[in-house]
């Protein structure tokens, strides 16, 4: 796998399959990109348990927090980890205990730990590294470009509009109707 550079496809497949992800490095700082992840990916539908052993016992956003992975109850589909690279490490080795084990493991920005990754992919588990499912959902959904910014995705259909005093997200579905390979 060539961690520089995922194609649509790939980080696609991964956020419309996961539906319970584990959040290393969760933060009750409201100020913090762990909060404030968190608080998106919940508003998207997943079910996110928060784990950092400093908070564990308490709630963030309403979800209990977990001292480590294996406190977690149930089956966990993504670690997401907000953790430097050199902790990242043993982060993935807790996940690869777990049974069932995790489907993918995702690394947020900056955060990089090849050779975790490596043990990752031997055991079965998809990888992301150096990337944030906030913006990629952002991105693929095209929910990103509603504040100017270039998500990379070409489109000729009409921008959406934006409905006075509604929420309103986007799907993941390929922007050009395909089977969610590349655009």
């Amino acid at each position: 796998m060539n961690h520089d550079d995922y194609s649509n496809g790939y980080i696609r497949g991964i956020l419309s399959s996961v539906k319970v992800i584990a959040m290393v490095g969760a933060s009750a700082n409201e100020v913090r990109p762990s909060y404030f992840v968190l608080k998106y990916l919940l508003d998207r539908g997943y079910r996110v348990h928060p784990v950092n052993p400093v908070l564990a016992g308490r709630e963030i956003l309403g979800r209990t927090v977990y001292g480590s992975l294996a406190d977690v109850p149930g089956a966990i589909d993504m670690v997401d980890i907000f953790r430097n690279a050199e902790a990242a490490g043993a982060v993935v080795d807790e996940a690869l205990k777990l049974e069932p084990k995790p489907q993918v493991i995702w690394m947020q920005l900056t955060v990089r730990n090849d050779a975790a990754a490596a043990r990752a992919e031997a055991a079965g588990l998809k990888v992301v590294m150096n990337r944030c499912p906030k913006i990629e959902l952002g991105r693929l959904s095209s929910e990103i470009a509603w504040m100017g910014v270039n998500s990379r995705t070409l489109s000729s259909k009409r921008a959406p509009q934006l409905k006075q005093g509604k929420f309103q997200k986007l799907g993941l579905r390929p922007t050009f109707g395909g089977s969610g390979g590349d655009e």
